[in-house]
């Protein structure tokens, strides 16, 4: 039974590899997901098939229970939420993994309390697991609206650092002194640990946002991992690496990308100073364009790039932008999508967004990939899009953007901005390029105003 039991961890093991490499490619991404839940659900059935022991009947009709109520949420929760709130979803997901890693290590604490060396996974996935499950909840608070804003507390690095280093002094001392460790010290380093991840998240800004996410993101493969170590559990400690290193080396990509240290996004709190306007764009003249006039512009146009933001979630208007494409396209105009990676509220966002219109994947170009083509581009649509097109980050020193790598769009043409309104992006300040002389607006909801635009290319 024991045999079969770990080939069973085994083979869950190698489909996460395959199923995360699978995930790297859009064209794989949906079939590495299914491998990487079909090995997963192996796991699960090995581990109740073929567990040695006595186990009482009612343990598993609690399994099942367990099974069938949390399969039945998370794919009812999965199909019906919207794209615009996939990164909430994440979160929120994520927090119920660290949450799940926080209560193992309370259940196991009573069995390995006298044990030094087996305290420190109990007392690591504790803490780690409560601070990704508490700082989760609050990103996922931040990203739905709910704490729009960030707080500021007086001495705040003061506090979190102390927080932190006392956590780890008591997890050290219950480790290396055995009469040390207790139940209430075990429920008190729970509750500094939720404590820690609320403060760690609620300075932060919305435009770290995605920054916070990857990052608690690899905590809770963490934890998982510790469980794995724990229970020698090879699935489990596969699966928690995988996981954590991911979303590490996602975390550092996406600091690259915005030309941040992680120190300066957890310490720094990026969103809370992003408060006030460039002084470089404040007084500028916005131009606008009706909708048959930009029909007219592409239309007679030989190269397009199209630049997708979150404003082009919210209003579901993939499908829409999708049909423009093909009908210029028709027309003999080269079109392409110029993706940041931070577009939207979690890296990508935009290329699931537009994969679920059947946009072709070759059509999506990265950063450093479509820079050196806006020169050479006749006009570019900008969708939604905002912090990632302001030219502030390249010319104003004071900006709190100033140093992250952008999209090149004033370099072309025409620049053509579709947006609600003259309102601030997530970083909180006023774009540069709405008051470039290339400079176009085209105000309105994204849908109504590209499925117009549609119309009137299918006219001429």
């Amino acid at each position: 039974m024991n045999a079969l039991n770990e080939i069973c961890y085994l083979i869950a093991s190698l489909t996460f590899i395959v199923g995360l490499r699978m995930m790297g490619n859009p064209k794989t991404a949906r079939k590495g997901n299914l491998v990487a839940a079909g090995g997963m659900f192996l796991a699960i059935l090995g581990t109740i098939l073929f567990h040695q022991g006595p186990v009482k009947p009612i343990i598993y009709i609690l399994i099942g229970i367990a099974l069938v109520v949390g399969t039945v949420i998370g794919w009812y929760t999965a199909k019906k939420v919207a794209m615009t709130k996939m990164p909430e979803l994440v979160s929120l997901f994520n927090g119920m993994g660290g949450a799940c890693a926080a209560l193992i290590s309370l259940v196991e604490y009573p069995n390995l309390s006298g044990h030094s060396f087996g305290l420190i996974p109990v007392l690591a996935g504790l803490i780690i697991g409560s601070v990704s499950f508490s700082g989760s909840i609050i990103a996922f608070l931040k990203l739905n609206g709910t704490m729009n804003k960030a707080i500021r507390l007086p001495a705040y690095n003061v506090l979190n650092t102390a927080m932190m280093m006392i956590i780890l002094v008591l997890g050290i001392l219950a480790v290396a002194i055995p009469n040390f460790n207790s139940t209430p010290l075990v429920y008190g380093l729970l509750l500094l640990s939720l404590v820690y991840g609320i403060m760690f998240v609620i300075p932060i800004g919305g435009a770290d946002m995605p920054v916070v996410i990857s990052l608690l993101n690899s905590f809770t493969g963490l934890a998982a991992a510790f469980g794995g170590f724990l229970y020698d559990n090879k699935a489990m400690l596969t699966g928690g690496i995988l996981v954590g290193s991911a979303g590490t080396l996602l975390t550092v990509i996406m600091c690259k990308a915005m030309n941040r240290s992680l120190s300066s996004v957890i310490f720094g709190a990026f969103g809370a100073k992003a408060e006030g306007v460039s002084g470089s764009a404040s007084g500028g003249v916005v131009k606008d364009i009706q909708v048959s006039d930009l029909a007219v512009l592409m239309n007679y146009s030989k190269k397009v790039i199209i630049v997708p933001g979150y404003g082009l979630a919210v209003a579901q208007a993939q499908h829409v932008i999708h049909e423009i494409e093909l009908l210029l396209e028709s027309r003999g105009v080269e079109v392409k999508y110029a993706i940041h990676p931070v577009a939207g509220r979690m890296p990508g966002h935009m290329n699931v967004l537009l994969a679920e219109s059947n946009v072709d994947y070759a059509k999506l170009s990265e950063m450093e990939e479509i820079n050196p083509e806006f020169s050479s581009t006749d006009v570019v649509l900008v969708v939604g899009a905002n912090d990632v097109v302001n030219p502030a980050a390249k010319t104003d020193p004071s900006s709190p953007i100033y140093g992250m790598p952008i999209l090149d769009v004033e370099n072309a043409t025409h620049i053509v901005v579709n947006k609600r309104s003259m309102n601030a992006g997530y970083a909180g300040i006023d774009n540069e390029l709405f008051f470039n002389t290339k400079t176009s607006m085209l105000f309105g909801d994204a849908k109504s105003v590209l499925t117009a635009l549609v119309n009137e290319l299918k006219s001429l």
